[in-house]
């Protein structure tokens, strides 16, 4: 065994997959999703996939591709800029009370989350009258750039925008209030660019896809169609992701300051939560420098781990998560995994987990445990310390946190 973790994936056709998934689960499909990705032409070097690496659509998710002069949109996907924030805090566990109810129920009032399916209704997981400090944001830093993108794609105009920012999400979203391993109480939450990144990625996606019917090139997933550089749209793609990887950060700056108000007025506590802070994208595309190239790295399902950079890597809502300090490993092009990983899908975990077996999974935690939220339940994912033991030639843990109260989009 060599000194690193990974194993090495080489298909015909292709460039190398090196995969971390050393006593790991590791499907099939999303085995064969990564061969597909290798054949691609424009593929740097090699592929990394994480520990939490699962099916995904097109493109894996816990893939990290390097590309050359070329973006494929559904490699970053639809939540661009998804990704996660934790801040650790003054407070100390036994400063909590015993029941954390009106802590979860002052956070679902303060912070938007879910969806209401009845369109006859706003949609409770958007702002109704947008909130001062929001619209001052989406004025200052996001308005007019936004407005440049739509004259060129207008079918971007007519989305949840402004009315998104500052708000959780559905899925596998949340926000969540932890302990570390000296009872001090930390505040992580989950979440990306919302309803107008889901539209840009969607809109980018099929866009590719018709560049590619237009010059015959044949893939094996339409799904991988990409975007090479200098054409039509890659600049009008780069110029929206980025901006969607903006609104995602400040998307989860917002709610983080939101959760902090609400600790301190529930708790009648002024408190320091700056004591150690992290906003890490995970869905994303960068501009990056590995093996003598310019590239653009695209981590679906992935975070990044240069020498010395802090990360999350969230397990699931009754599992403990890890705030992480990168090891700078390039033969990950200097990344990590973005969390477990699923190893049930949603439609799954409905079908085999009862609502007793969610209530015990999640013993000690303040959340819904009804069958609405039973396709997040921990059963679904990996075993996080498995995941954690794959990848310690990527990173070092320098805080377990075990969540006392979970939001859950």
């Amino acid at each position: 065994m060599s000194e690193n973790n990974y194993e090495v994936i080489q298909a015909t056709g292709g460039v190398p997959i090196k995969t971390w998934t050393r006593g790991v689960p590791f499907e099939e499909q999303a085995r064969q999703q990564l061969i597909n990705l290798s054949r691609l032409p424009f593929i740097h070097k090699w592929i990394a996939a994480m520990p939490d690496v699962h099916l995904g659509k097109g493109a894996t998710v816990g893939s990290v591709v390097p590309t050359l002069n070329a973006i494929i949109p559904a490699a970053v996907g639809v939540d661009i800029g998804c990704g996660m924030m934790a801040v650790q805090t003054e407070i100390r566990a036994d400063q909590l009370p015993d029941s954390l109810r009106d802590v979860r129920h002052a956070i679902e009032r303060a912070v938007p989350h879910g969806r209401d399916l009845n369109r006859s209704r706003r949609d409770k997981g958007a702002w109704g009258e947008l909130p001062e400090d929001i619209a001052q944001v989406w004025q200052s830093q996001l308005a007019e750039p936004f407005s440049q993108l739509c004259e060129k794609h207008r079918v971007l105009k007519n989305t949840n925008n402004a009315n998104h920012l500052g708000t959780l999400g559905t899925g596998n979203h949340f926000i969540e209030v932890c302990l570390d391993e000296n009872d001090r109480v930390w505040v992580m939450l989950h979440s990306g660019s919302r309803g107008v990144g889901n539209r840009i990625g969607t809109h980018f996606i099929e866009l590719a896809q018709k560049e590619m019917q237009r010059w015959h090139i044949q893939l094996p997933d339409r799904d991988l169609a990409y975007l090479p550089e200098g054409s039509d749209y890659f600049a009008d793609y780069v110029q929206a992701v980025e901006w969607a990887q903006h609104y995602a950060k400040l998307n989860r700056d917002m709610m983080m300051k939101r959760v902090l108000a609400v600790l301190s007025n529930t708790l009648g506590l002024n408190f320091n939560a700056q004591l150690a802070a992290v906003n890490c994208h995970h869905n994303y595309v960068s501009r990056e420098y590995h093996y003598g190239k310019n590239v653009f790295l695209t981590r679906k399902g992935a975070v990044r781990a240069g020498l010395g950079e802090w990360g999350i890597i969230p397990g699931s809502m009754g599992a403990k998560s890890f705030i992480v300090r990168g090891l700078g490993n390039e033969e990950s092009f200097c990344s990590c995994s973005h969390g477990a990983g699923r190893v049930m899908s949603r439609t799954a975990a409905i079908k085999n987990v009862s609502v007793e077996e969610h209530v015990a999974a999640t013993e000690g935690v303040e959340c819904r445990k009804d069958k609405s939220v039973i396709d997040e339940t921990p059963s679904a994912y990996k075993p996080i310390e498995q995941v954690m033991q794959a990848q310690s030639d990527l990173v070092e843990i320098m805080h377990t946190l075990k969540q006392v109260v979970c939001v859950k989009g």
